[in-house]
């Protein structure tokens, strides 16, 4: 996937997101492993009923998409080795061996829906800046344990239930079918963090608690940011957002959404384990609810 210029994400200055398959064998043994790629109603994407505008936008969201899904594939990748290194169960760290992969084909996916939107959009990162790593001084069960709540139980955990509802109110077969085998996928990665909970928490003490708690507060804090940009979009658009049609609930909606999920998604769960990052939020989860009047739709109401 290469970028027609027009320009997304920071920093200006870096290296250019672009992908590509190694081709020949290689492919085939990728395809084999995840056939339901090819399987998706490629070329079926009708565009000619929405403003150029809305288009734009689409190609944009789903360029992010990619490079955010690129993201997590190296979060996955470098959780992994963390549970290696802390010794953590081997049929945990079996489950999360598949990660990494999943995460590839969530790549693919939505660089080739913007690839059928017209082309991608130009995004110019830091290859070193990547993604969040613990200190090199934690024991390497505290980095595994920071690495699994940061990915796991507050990114993908408050995916799923956005995607799911994003999936339902898709207008396109492509777009619906693309983000319901995201949503698949993603299940079972939002288990897990659950499930690693389990095991590690009887390890853990009351300094480490502390710990993951800030921690949990400063990726949710990093979430809320990008929700900021929701906001944004959603007064700018005079309440109709630009992309949503071609992929993703309307913003209202998902703004809706993501303040519930994040309660009972993400909150109530980290809770039980002992992790309580709201007194770090400073009142910031009180301002994430859409303004009064704001009535989710019922897909998304279905979705939570």
């Amino acid at each position: 996937m290469k970028g027609d210029g027009s320009r997304i994400g920071q920093p200006v200055l870096g290296e250019l997101f672009e992908l590509e398959l190694f081709g020949e064998g290689i492919e085939k043994r990728y395809r084999r492993l995840r056939p339901e790629v090819e399987a998706m109603p490629w070329g079926t994407l009708d565009t000619q009923a929405y403003p150029a505008q809305v288009v734009v936008a689409a190609r944009r969201a789903w360029t992010g998409a990619a490079f955010q899904e690129h993201r997590t594939g190296a979060s996955c990748a470098l959780t992994l080795k963390a549970l290696i290194e802390a010794r953590a169960p081997i049929d945990l760290i079996g489950m999360a061996c598949r990660f990494p992969l999943d995460e590839m084909v969530h790549v693919e996916l939505c660089a080739r829906l913007a690839m059928e939107l017209g082309g991608g959009s130009e995004i110019r990162y830091d290859p070193h800046d990547l993604v969040y790593e613990p200190s090199r001084e934690l024991s390497p069960l505290l980095a595994a344990t920071e690495l699994v709540v940061h990915n796991f139980c507050v990114g993908e955990a408050l995916s799923i239930p956005l995607l799911r509802g994003a999936s339902k109110a898709a207008e396109q077969p492509l777009t619906r079918a693309v983000l319901m085998r995201i949503v698949r996928d993603e299940a079972l990665h939002g288990s897990f963090g659950w499930a690693y909970l389990e095991w590690a928490s009887e390890r853990l003490n009351d300094a480490d608690r502390a710990q993951l708690s800030l921690l949990a507060a400063r990726s949710i804090r990093g979430i809320l940011s990008n929700w900021d940009g929701l906001k944004q979009e959603l007064r700018s658009s005079g309440g109709s957002p630009r992309a949503h049609a071609l992929g993703w609930m309307q913003t209202r909606d998902y703004l809706t959404l993501a303040a519930r999920s994040l309660e009972h998604k993400v909150l109530a769960p980290l809770l039980r384990y002992g992790i309580d990052p709201r007194p770090h939020l400073c009142g910031e989860l009180e301002q994430l609810t859409p303004s009064a009047g704001a009535m989710p739709n019922t897909d998304a109401e279905a979705a939570a």
